[in-house]
């Protein structure tokens, strides 16, 4: 079925607008078509059918059945409950907050929230249609891994003590008043929704992320699409792929100042690869701009003194580059044919 875009893209392409293939700008102008329509229309028909099904889900719940588990069930639990809501870093805050309040430990909040921007459906259907299922696995396994872990640490730094004053209070009175025991049939169930109201809600939301996420879409296509037509081949591998230590810590570096999330990243990140950047080096480049640039430290600063903001900074360019450094080390195995 994908097929059908790489026809339309080199009948509008080629014969439509009579571009050559063999051009800088006729590739360019192809890559660009062919992953726009291929990426926008798995988006609208994968969003509404994960709609559908999460048209019932009841908040509390959740946040009852967290504060349950053991903390390491609850350290991944945080991390795949952020893997399939389709919140950015901005969005994701409030969330934050409604958890704190919750009494949920901070780790398992954090959990969430460093796994909530890098993975979400539309980075999963992306990836999985332009680099194939063993990238789009080995994404998810690193995305929750980068949580996991990130959660453990700042629970062994007991980082509950650097949030902001209001943040903090909250925190404390729910744990001081929240009861672990009331059983989960006690808390009142999300009203039960018709199949109408469950469409209608799939709609809003669909309308709501496509709307946000649409010109996400074309700037990292487009970005992309101007790598992969205009980059010479294998300048990235003779510039930044050279298999040194240092490539990776610089890749991070280079993503602070940028901010994307994972639907415009991805493209760049998919021309990249095809220039011939290290995978490892590739992925964390992409990671640091999506889960640990600046715009987003300023978002978390209204929560978190600078303390905390210090120590999930480290925690997360530490866990990006020794990412880089794995996946670039097995990467050879794991992705022959990219």
């Amino acid at each position: 079925m994908l097929s059908i875009f790489t026809h339309l893209a080199t009948w509008l392409t080629y014969d439509l607008m009579g571009l050559s293939p063999t051009t800088r700008l006729g590739s360019a102008i192809h890559f660009f078509i062919e992953d726009t329509t291929k990426i926008l229309f798995l988006l609208v028909a994968m969003i509404y059918v994960i709609a559908l099904a999460r048209a019932s889900l009841n908040l509390e719940r959740v946040r009852a059945y967290i504060q349950r588990k053991n903390r390491l069930l609850g350290y991944m639990f945080g991390s795949a409950f952020g893997a399939i809501t389709p919140f950015c870093s901005c969005s994701s805050i409030p969330l934050f907050l409604g958890f704190t309040s919750a009494g949920i430990p901070l780790g398992i909040t954090m959990a969430f929230l460093f796994t909530s921007p890098i993975i979400n459906e539309v980075a999963v259907i992306m990836l999985w249609s332009l680099l194939g299922w063993k990238f789009t696995i080995a994404y998810i396994v690193v995305g929750m891994a980068v949580g996991i872990v990130g959660g453990m640490l700042l629970d062994a730094f007991r980082g509950e003590r650097w949030l902001k004053d209001f943040a903090a209070k909250a925190y404390q009175n729910a744990t001081r008043n929240n009861d672990p025991r009331t059983p989960l049939e006690d808390i009142p169930e999300a009203p039960k929704l018709t199949l109408r109201e469950r469409h209608h809600f799939a709609k809003e939301e669909l309308k709501e992320i496509v709307g946000r996420i649409w010109k996400w879409v074309f700037i990292g296509v487009g970005l992309g699409a101007a790598l992969h037509g205009f980059v010479p081949d294998n300048w990235f591998a003779e510039n930044l792929g050279s298999g040194q230590w240092w490539n990776v810590p610089a890749a991070v570096f280079a993503g602070l100042p940028l901010y994307s999330n994972a639907t415009g990243v991805i493209p760049v990140m998919e021309s990249l690869i095809i220039k011939g950047l290290p995978v490892g080096t590739t992925l964390a480049f992409c990671m640091s701009t999506v889960a640990a640039s600046f715009p987003e430290f300023v978002m978390l600063k209204q929560v978190m003194t600078f303390r905390l903001l210090a120590t999930i900074f480290a925690i997360l360019l530490t866990n990006f580059m020794i990412v880089g450094w794995i996946i670039n080390t097995i990467s050879p195995w794991l992705f022959t044919g990219l």
